[in-house]
């Protein structure tokens, strides 16, 4: 695969709008919910617990009508990771059950179960995170995560500032992603060649590809904070807001279904089946 098609699959920071029920969650609600998701993730531990966070995962996906082909696909950049974890599990991970034996390599079935939790771990995490970008515009999340940081700015902490940068970084993650695609393609028309060589070849080729990037990279952050300020934007003092952020059942029936969750997950690891 190209490293142009490879840049076309990343798709964190994309928002998919929609009328959903996950849609319509109230952005707090999504950051408490993805937040409890990753403590069940790593609170899981056996066959059972890892069935139920899938479980859960699929019916948000399906209730969010998120395509597959695109949850997917954002999975693509860092399949290598995954499967270098699950190499690196198999071959490392000691136990009583060999499986295989031939000099120096040793395979067991206590290392083959704990790569196929950890992929699953780290696919379900991955998508999960996701799922809250695909979902929530970036100035919902921006409200969302400002509401929920408030009580900092009683110890002088700049939340709103905070906020509106995470906001802006996860916006401009699919702008700089195509930007970098057009640099690529441009500089491949001059005979560029991004794909081939050894690591160091590669290496001192994306040079003429990192300079423009900085650099439009920096123009863009100049042309944001110039429309800011032509709009007298100040910060988070005395700002409102066109939507106004309100609890609804729906949002109170999420977080109680976060809080069964992680009683299941609990509940799990102190059963005898539960480790299996």
């Amino acid at each position: 695969m190209g490293g142009s098609a490879m840049l076309k699959d990343i798709t964190l920071g994309q928002f998919f709008p929609g009328n959903t029920i996950v849609h319509r969650l109230d952005p707090r609600a999504k950051l408490i919910c993805t937040l409890v998701y990753i403590t069940a993730l790593f609170l899981a531990r056996g066959f059972f617990a890892y069935l139920l966070m899938l479980v859960v995962l699929v019916t948000c996906l399906s209730l969010s009508k998120i395509s597959p082909k695109a949850v997917f696909r954002g999975l693509k950049p860092v399949i290598v990771i995954i499967l270098l974890t699950v190499v690196l599990n198999i071959f490392f991970i000691r136990g009583e059950s060999v499986l295989f034996h031939y000099r120096f390599i040793l395979i067991t079935r206590e290392g083959l179960m704990t790569a196929g939790f950890m992929a699953a771990r780290l696919i379900m995490l991955i998508i999960g995170t996701f799922l809250l970008t695909y979902t929530t515009s970036p100035i919902a999340l921006t409200d969302g995560l400002e509401q929920m940081l408030s009580p900092l700015k009683k110890i002088k902490l700049p939340i709103h500032e905070l906020a509106m940068m995470m906001s802006i970084a996860l916006r401009f993650i699919p702008t700089l992603i195509e930007e970098t695609d057009k640099i690529m393609s441009a500089q491949k028309s001059r005979g560029a060649d991004f794909e081939t060589g050894g690591i160091m070849k590669r290496a001192k080729s994306i040079i003429p590809l990192i300079i423009p990037l900085f650099i439009s990279a920096f123009r863009r952050a100049d042309e944001l904070a110039t429309a800011m300020e032509s709009r007298c934007y100040h910060g988070g003092e005395g700002r409102t807001r066109m939507k106004v952020l309100k609890a609804a059942a729906r949002d109170y029936i999420a977080l109680l279904s976060g809080a069964a969750l992680i009683a299941a997950i609990v509940l799990l690891r102190s059963l005898p089946f539960g480790q299996i």
